[in-house]
C-alpha cells in the first residue's frame, strides 16, 4: 500500500509541476479569473444585479416577500461558476494522456511496473489540485462580499457550494482523461470532452421531455441538477454518490483504455 501511494504521489507531482510550467495552463486561468471577476461584479452591481434589483423593489413598494441578497448571489455566482467550468475542464484535461501519445511515451507508461489506476489516480490529483488553486483567489472577494451581509451567511453554504464545483470539475476531469486517453489530438479530446459534459449538462430536458420512471432515471444522471442542488444548500447523499460513480467511472475507463494498449503491445 505505501508503495502505491508513493507511486501516486509520483505522478502527481509530476503533473502537478507540468501544470504550473505550462504557459497554456496559465492562460486559460488568466481567461477564467478574468471572466469569473466579470460575472461577479455583475451579479452584484450591475443595473440587473441582485442589490440593484431588490433595491428597485422596495423603492417601488412592490409587496415581495423577503430576499436573502446574499443567499441569491452565491446562488447564481456558483452556477456561473459551474458553467465557465463547462469550458475550462476540458481544455485542462485535453492533454493528460493525448500529450503522451503524441509523444510516445504513452507506450513506455503502459508497459511501465506503475499499475494504470495508480497513474489515472495521479494525473487526476494533479490537474484537479491545479483547478482548485485556480478558484482560491475567488475566495478572497467572496468572503469580502457575504462578510458584508446581515444576518452573515452560515458557512457550511458557501463551504457546500465549493465542495459542489470542486466535484464537479473531478467528475468533467475524470471523464475528460478517459476521452484524452483515446487520441492523440488534444484539441479533438477537448471537443469530445465538451460534447459529452454538455450532454451530461443538460440530459436533465431531456428527462423532462420523457418522464416517468425512465425519465426519472435520465434526470438522476445529471451534472447540472446534481450541482444545483448542492449549490443551492441542499445536501443530498445521492447528489455525491452520482458525483463519486462519475469519477470513479472516468477512472475505471481510462484504465482499461490502457490495458487495451498495454495488450496490444504485448
Amino acid at each position: 500500500m505505501g508503495m502505491i501511494i508513493g507511486n501516486i504521489l509520483a505522478i502527481y507531482r509530476k503533473e502537478l509541476q507540468g501544470y504550473f510550467a505550462s504557459p497554456l495552463a496559465y492562460i486559460v486561468a488568466g481567461v477564467f479569473w478574468l471572466l469569473s471577476g466579470f460575472f461577479f461584479v455583475a451579479i452584484l452591481l450591475s443595473p440587473e444585479g441582485v442589490i440593484n434589483q431588490v433595491a428597485a423593489q422596495d423603492q417601488m413598494g412592490v409587496p415581495t416577500p423577503p430576499v436573502d441578497v446574499a443567499y441569491e448571489f452565491l446562488r447564481y455566482f456558483m452556477s456561473v461558476m459551474g458553467s465557465l467550468a463547462l469550458f475550462v475542464l476540458p481544455v485542462l484535461s485535453m492533454g493528460l494522456y493525448a500529450e503522451e501519445r503524441k509523444r510516445g511515451t504513452l507506450e513506455l507508461l503502459a508497459t511501465s511496473p506503475l499499475t494504470n489506476w495508480t497513474v489515472a489516480v495521479g494525473k487526476l490529483l494533479g490537474v484537479l489540485t491545479f483547478f482548485t488553486a485556480m478558484i482560491v483567489p475567488l475566495l478572497a472577494y467572496e468572503a469580502i462580499a457575504l462578510g458584508a451581509a446581515n444576518p452573515p451567511v452560515p458557512p457550511a453554504v458557501p463551504l457546500l457550494a465549493h465542495l459542489a464545483l470542486i466535484l464537479l470539475a473531478a467528475s468533467i476531469l475524470s471523464l475528460g482523461m478517459f476521452v484524452s486517453s483515446l487520441t492523440d489530438s488534444t484539441i479533438l479530446s477537448a471537443i469530445l470532452t465538451f460534447g459529452l459534459v454538455l450532454f451530461l449538462w443538460i440530459i436533465d430536458l431531456v428527462a423532462k421531455s420523457i418522464g416517468g420512471s425512465v425519465g426519472a432515471a435520465l434526470g438522476h444522471l445529471s451534472l447540472l441538477e446534481n450541482y444545483n442542488n448542492l449549490v443551492q444548500g441542499v445536501f443530498d447523499t445521492s447528489n455525491l454518490v452520482v458525483f463519486a460513480s462519475y469519477i470513479i467511472l472516468g477512472l475505471f475507463l481510462t484504465a482499461q483504455s490502457i490495458d487495451a494498449l498495454r495488450f496490444q503491445r504485448s
